[in-house]
């Protein structure tokens, strides 16, 4: 039986065997315990190694040591926030591990200084792969697809957004990968039905095929409906197909479940009857902003699909109160239902759905502007099992209706009221939901301090926090979120232009935290930004626009504590070349940056920062007038490495 790592030999740790330690290892479930765990002493750390199966690195500078570490059992890997890997770098990591890779899974998304040498490496180096995503790699071509064809194991592979990719490239995966399930193609511009009628023929085993956006007509459609196995089909935004290529998916030769056609501007009911009437077992339709009123025909099809109906989005159609209780008549097993932007949606149309599908756990009602307290006393009553209810300019809506829904609704995790005209008592109703997750306020401009408070008190789950233009809040309501929320993730105090330093010292507490939103909050300085990022070390997301008040000394505090920092947006706040210069050479993970309006940083300035990015940068906002101050060869390097520039056609204004 194999021992740890000899500790001092009175420690009684050194007579546990690995074994031991893995079973102790496996019972310890919250990842910053097991981190914790792994900090005990090197014993401990080589078992944590031993049944590491997946691993995200957020610094390429670690990368090749905790390959080294943890390549003898790791299945998944995620480079996803290493935005300067390139092949070099990839192939590296890759010889680190060499002979012990069990190397199912990589993501790579975004990381387009990956290029076919460094994926014809990873092929070679990982023989049991199975799943790569490579989305929103703009630089990934056809030479890449024909490295990834050699990984002949693919089931599933993700090229979302990888614009050199054409049907030479999709043909080279068909036919290195016949064993593909899972295909996302989703904005590849450069695919035809050429390469669809190709991948069809090849990859027959294909459950989940994403073809959105792709100037496929309904050739491609004759196409796919050979696929029996498919189960999931999304062609968002496909606007040259029509009914007639939908007529093709009616054959019934396939096992469709999921049906995404939502922005396909020349399909009509006719085409999805023929959808419904070939798949009986569909689960999962979205049909949203396609035609601008619902058939009598085509709801009274949707009773085909009475036993196997879940999910239903029909955003942006018109919806009377009849159509909505033929809905509620004929799809009794709903747990989701779609409204957003519909017209026409009223209390008498949500009772009669609500009636009917007693099962829903989320109702999407943005923007249904004719709602009242009605709706929500109906959806309390009805719809036990609530988890999710979006109601984003509801303006009809009071507190009252949310005192049935804070009652009746007990397993509530998520609730937007943006822009509705809630008060403190709303917030003291919600407080019954202590499963809540996700509390979006933004424009709540009555909401103070003291709901904040009743909030706190009991929702000690709350990860995500809106509170966007709510200008009642101050620093006391950040401290009662700061005690009470301590899971807080994500959370948006733009504009709330009564917090000060006090109230971000309060929040560098939170140590989760990873998204903070400042915009406009004039009060803060960079004594504030600093207490954040010495507190707050899993940043990845900050807006300090407006934020006039932050100069040098807050951007020194981000370089030398937030170095998982990916995105920053720091325009209009008052800093030097020599903050930025910092910032952006010391965030080695910083792959999205605003840079408007900084009028203390001159052209040189710029120059200088922009290039102590070492080329990691994937988005980059300027004002137009610096496109032709800055040399070309720093803009080309820059788009060479995939950063994709916005000009901004605003006056110039900078520092002689």
């Amino acid at each position: 039986m194999e021992r740890a790592p000899q500790q001092s030999s009175d420690s009684i740790l050194a007579t546990f065997s690995v074994d031991l330690l893995i079973q102790i290892l496996d019972r310890v479930a919250d990842s910053r315990d097991r981190k914790s765990w792994r900090q005990v002493c090197r014993g401990f750390l080589h078992a944590e190694a031993l049944r590491r199966l997946s691993l995200r690195v957020l610094r390429l500078e670690a990368l090749q040591g905790l390959l080294r570490r943890y390549a003898a059992c790791l299945e998944r890997l995620d480079l996803s926030a290493c935005p300067s890997l390139d092949d070099h770098a990839l192939a590296a990591a890759l010889a680190s591990g060499a002979g012990l890779w069990r190397l199912r899974s990589i993501n790579l998304s975004r990381a387009s200084g990956v290029g076919w040498r460094g994926l014809a490496a990873l092929a070679k180096a990982c023989p049991h792969l199975e799943a790569v995503d490579l989305s929103h790699c703009v630089g990934v071509g056809d030479r890449e697809a024909a490295s990834l064809a050699a990984a002949a194991g693919l089931r599933d592979l993700w090229l979302d957004k990888c614009l050199g990719l054409t049907d030479v490239g999709l043909a080279k995966v068909a036919v290195g990968c016949p064993a593909l399930e899972m295909l996302g193609i989703k904005w590849c511009l450069e695919i035809s039905d050429i390469g669809i009628e190709l991948l069809a023929k090849k990859c027959q085993n294909l459950r989940v095929l994403d073809i959105s956006y792709l100037k496929i007509t309904n050739r491609s459609l004759q196409f796919v409906s050979s696929l029996r196995k498919l189960e999931d089909l999304s062609m968002v935004g496909c606007s040259h197909i029509n009914d007639e290529g939908l007529q093709f998916l009616n054959n019934g030769s396939n096992s469709l479940q999921t049906v995404d056609v939502s922005r396909c501007e020349n399909v009509t009911s006719s085409g999805l009857i023929s959808v419904i009437e070939g798949h009986k077992y569909l689960q999962d339709l979205n049909i949203g902003d396609c035609f601008p009123e619902l058939a009598p025909l085509f709801l009274s099809k949707l009773n085909y699909l009475r036993d196997s109906l879940t999910v239903l989005k029909l955003d942006g159609f018109q919806v009377f109160a009849p159509s909505l209780k033929i809905i509620g008549l004929n799809c009794r097993n709903l747990v989701e239902i779609g409204l957003s932007k519909c017209k026409w949606v009223t209390d008498e149309g949500v009772s009669e759905l609500v009636a009917g599908c007693v099962n829903l756990t989320t109702i999407d009602l943005t923007c249904c502007h004719l709602l009242t307290n009605k709706a929500l006393v109906a959806i309390g009553d009805k719809c036990k099992n609530l988890t999710c209810l979006q109601l984003e300019s509801c303006k009809l809506i009071t507190d009252n209706g949310l005192d049935c829904i804070g009652t009746c609704c007990s397993n509530l995790e998520e609730i937007d009221l943006t822009d509705c005209t809630m008060t403190n008592a709303a917030m003291k109703y919600l407080s019954r939901c202590s499963e809540l997750t996700v509390l979006k306020l933004g424009l709540c401009d009555k909401v103070s301090d003291e709901g904040l408070v009743h909030i706190a008190s009991n929702c000690k789950k709350l990860r995500v926090l809106d509170l966007y233009r709510c200008f009642e809040v101050t620093d006391d309501g950040l401290a009662a979120i700061a005690t009470g929320c301590k899971r807080i993730k994500n959370l948006n105090l733009c504009y709330c232009t009564r917090i000060t330093d006090l109230g971000l010292k309060h929040l560098s507490c939170l140590e989760d935290l990873h998204d903070l939103e400042l915009r406009g909050v004039h009060c803060v300085t960079s004594l504030g930004i600093t207490a954040i990022a010495n507190g707050c070390q899993h940043l990845t997301e900050l807006d300090l626009k407006h934020c006039h008040l932050v100069d040098d000394a807050g951007l020194f505090a981000l370089g030398q504590y937030t170095k998982n920092l990916r995105q920053a947006n720091l325009s209009y706040c008052q800093v030097s070349s020599m903050g930025l210069c910092n910032l952006l050479g010391s965030l080695k993970c910083l792959q999205d940056v605003k840079l408007v309006h900084l009028t203390q940083v001159p052209v040189e300035g710029f120059e200088s920062a922009l290039r102590a990015s070492g080329g990691r940068l994937k988005k980059l906002k300027l004002l137009t007038g610096l496109r032709h101050l800055l040399s070309p060869g720093l803009i080309q390097m820059l788009q060479a490495r995939g950063c994709r520039i916005r000009w901004v056609d605003k006056p110039l204004n900078l520092v002689p």
